[in-house]
């Protein structure tokens, strides 16, 4: 069930409409610098504060952790990280770090597609023999039903196949057919193709009653028993096989999910690092510059509570940190000599202040986290499509294995049914048309949308007094010019 919920919340992710969500939302407009008004990727608010810090002496992580902190002392317990990226300039020390771990990840990823696509090739050719075993079992189970009205037809088929494959066809001498034409037996094949006991015990029983001489018996005896024997056998065989290629092509399925699941966090990581995919727009900015030490950092969190006396809408408060450094590898002696990067330069912290439900909160993080998965959503349906493209048999044989069907066609919705005309309309056709009163579209009563008003203005006012505490605080603590 988690495994479906997980994939669930993964094609949710991958189908998610940017637009529809800010056709919704509105996008949030931002005076930049004077009189330059900028659209922005967040939902639109009344309710925004900005500081620009600019040092390169003091360290960049100090300010993130101060409004942090702050917003966590005052009652804003419920803090989750929505975007954190990076960017450094080509040939900047921090750039050779980044490529590194990512081509090793890049390398974890590739082993893993190749095996998956092997795994998938391999499933079609268990998914053909499956198919196979069905047709030949469906021999078996019409020739041992008395009742049905092809038994006859299945035994023939049965015969046949035992005559070529187990006998080695009309070559070998011993065979049925060998035998007619080696040693004159010629009534056989007809004989053998006629008589159909239903077990190897009534073979006796059946060719006793025929009227040919005792040797023609015999024989007739010997080929009807052994193929009996066979039969039984093979059916058995075939039975075994069939559940155990079941299990094989289930386990095949589940070990494709599993890596799947496995490359998801490094794609997210590699997508993160490869700078072409995520951060194109930080390389194209003037702020970075390839042949300087730069990097370009993005850091936000979204912070909740609950008003006292609240049941939907919470205090929100999303915090956004965008910084433009000058990365310095320092060795600090903490026990070991260790290499650690120092951040210092710009800091740009915007807050916005928003009252929202939960699935408003929802909504935000699923518009965030859509960006990282335009490169696991590209395999993920390749991977689907490939499944997709094996039919409904493997659907079919994984549910009968006790599969729960992660990759699941959408249903057609069902053709409404036509209204049956009214006496009215029968007699007297379209003359006298009498249209259904339509139905007034009932009105919210006012005490909801009054307590909804008041949750929304309570919410509201929570996220803005600490916003303005946080600010003000950060701006005096700070030494920045604060009133």
């Amino acid at each position: 069930m988690a495994e479906e919920k997980k994939e669930e919340e993964y094609s949710a992710l991958m189908d998610f409409d940017k637009e529809a969500y800010f056709k919704k939302y509105k996008k949030d407009i931002v005076e930049m610098e004077q009189n330059q008004y900028v659209e922005t990727d967040y939902p639109k608010t009344k309710h925004r504060y900005r500081v620009v810090f600019e040092s390169y002496k003091s360290s960049i992580e100090e300010h993130y952790f101060w409004i942090l902190s702050q917003i966590r002392e005052f009652g804003f317990p419920v803090v989750e990280k929505i975007i954190d990226t990076f960017a450094a300039a080509e040939h900047s020390a921090f750039w050779g770090q980044a490529s590194t771990r990512l081509g090793v990840q890049q390398d974890k990823v590739s082993q893993y597609l190749a095996t998956i696509g092997k795994m998938i090739k391999d499933m079609f050719q268990l998914v053909r023999e499956l198919r196979i075993l069905d047709e030949r079992l469906h021999y078996y189970e019409d020739s041992y039903d008395k009742e049905s009205k092809s038994r006859e037809s299945a035994e023939i088929t049965l015969k046949g196949i035992y005559i070529d494959m187990a006998e080695g066809g009309s070559k070998n001498p011993s065979s049925v057919y060998g035998m007619a034409r080696e040693l004159q037996f010629t009534t056989l094949p007809d004989l053998f193709f006629s008589v159909h006991p239903l077990k190897s015990t009534d073979v006796d029983e059946e060719v006793n009653k025929l009227q040919f001489n005792k040797k023609v018996r015999e024989v007739l005896k010997r080929k009807l028993r052994t193929f009996l024997e066979w039969k039984e056998h093979t059916y058995k065989e075939l039975k075994t096989r069939r559940g155990f290629t079941l299990k094989y092509t289930r386990q095949h399925y589940d070990v494709i999910h599993m890596y799947l699941s496995w490359i998801r966090p490094y794609l997210r990581n590699i997508s993160r690092l490869q700078s072409e995919v995520m951060e194109e727009k930080k390389l194209t900015t003037p702020d970075l510059v390839s042949a300087f030490e730069g990097s370009l950092v993005e850091i936000e969190f979204l912070a909740r509570a609950m008003p006292e006396k609240n049941k939907e809408y919470y205090s929100c408060i999303l915090a956004n940190f965008l910084y433009r450094t000058r990365p310095t590898m320092s060795y600090q002696q903490e026990g070991y000599r260790h290499q650690g990067p120092l951040h210092v330069g710009r800091t740009d912290i915007t807050m916005r202040a928003y009252a929202w439900k939960k699935e408003d909160i929802e909504a935000y993080k699923n518009m965030r986290a859509a960006e990282d998965f335009e490169m696991i959503g590209k395999i993920d349906r390749s991977v689907k499509d490939a499944m997709e493209g094996l039919g409904e048999e493997l659907q079919k044989y994984l549910e009968e294995a006790g599969e729960t069907l992660l990759l699941k066609k959408e249903k057609k919705p069902e053709k409404e049914e036509k209204e049956s005309p009214s006496v009215v309309k029968k007699f007297f056709g379209e003359f006298i048309s009498i249209k259904p009163k339509k139905e007034a579209p009932k009105k919210k009563p006012k005490v909801d949308v009054i307590k909804k008003e008041n949750e929304i203005k309570a919410a509201e006012s929570t996220a803005i007094k600490i916003m303005w505490v946080t600010y003000k605080n950060y701006k005096k603590a700070h030494r920045l010019l604060a009133w």
